[in-house]
């Protein structure tokens, strides 16, 4: 609120209507990436893959509406999304290999098969009017469809994280995966799972943005996995895993979107606009060590 209420003061565009509901739009896809990586994060790991994961899929998505139609595609996207979610998951997961090494790895390997699927074309929808594209840039009343998909997502995402086993698991296993093994948690599968809903979130995010503009391009995801990672510690998920909740993602996400469109419409540099996003992850991850080490004491 601060944040906003900032820019609202310098600036009269800023706090138009229109301005407002923009800033839904373009937060709609991170968010709901950010509350798939909230389960990951949680977990105790990290997954670098997915701003290639969503290269990959809406790529995917986009060239698929024209040959096989678009709920097909739809289907697609998110079964490739989620295997990609299982190769990750079962690499951390079962062989427990470290998950910035192997999601970084996945990063190339995702974003080479984006590039080998297109041959770095640029790929668009045949009908730029076609149904499909309302779910990116159609409107119920004032409200954006991808504002109301993202809701309802973080709400599914946040009543699976608080309100059943699978989630509570998910918060033991990143407090201590050890302590969850010797009470009967089956950690491996909970990671797995965290990695599954990871790319699933991710899958969706391309079908939201790719359908804004009915069409794509192999590198269409790059620099989102900063932006989907920053916007969960923002939010106060630990980087250490075992803490953390999907609606507070999603205030992380907001900030970052809020930071983004005012520097925007203030006229800052777009390479300082980095700069200002980096300072603020930065104080965030600051506050969440010093929060630490006061519980420690």
């Amino acid at each position: 609120i601060l944040v906003y209420v900032v820019f609202a003061v310098i600036s009269k565009q800023f706090r138009t209507p229109d301005n407002f509901v923009l800033i839904f739009r373009q937060v709609a896809t991170i968010a709901v990436m950010g509350a798939g990586m909230t389960f990951v994060i949680i977990g105790g790991n990290f997954d670098l893959s997915v701003g290639s994961l969503l290269s990959l899929c809406s790529v995917i998505c986009i060239d698929l509406h024209d040959k096989i139609g678009p709920i097909p595609a739809i289907l697609v996207t998110l079964v490739v999304g989620m295997a990609s979610g299982v190769v990750s998951g079962y690499l951390c997961g079962y062989l427990r290999l470290n998950s910035m090494i192997v999601t970084l790895g996945m990063m190339n390997v995702l974003q080479a098969l984006a590039m080998m699927y297109t041959n770095g074309q640029f790929v668009q929808m045949a009908d730029s009017n076609a149904w499909f594209t309302k779910i990116g840039k159609g409107s119920i009343g004032p409200v954006p469809i991808s504002t109301i998909i993202m809701a309802l997502f973080i709400i599914i995402m946040g009543i699976v994280l608080t309100k059943t086993v699978y989630g509570h698991h998910v918060m033991s296993v990143g407090g201590n995966d050890e302590a969850c093994r010797y009470s009967g948690i089956n950690d491996k599968l909970v990671i797995l799972k965290s990695f599954v809903l990871s790319g699933l979130a991710t899958a969706v995010g391309a079908i939201m943005l790719c359908s804004r503009g009915a069409a794509a391009q192999a590198t269409i995801g790059e620099t989102y996995e900063f932006d989907v990672i920053s916007g969960v510690i923002l939010g106060g998920a630990s980087l250490s895993g075992g803490s953390g909740s999907v609606y507070k993602t999603f205030v992380g996400v907001m900030i970052l979107g809020i930071l983004k469109n005012g520097f925007v419409i203030v006229g800052l540099p777009y390479y300082l606009q980095w700069v200002a996003q980096c300072v603020v992850i930065l104080i965030a991850v600051y506050m969440d060590i010093m929060t630490k080490r006061k519980k420690g004491v």
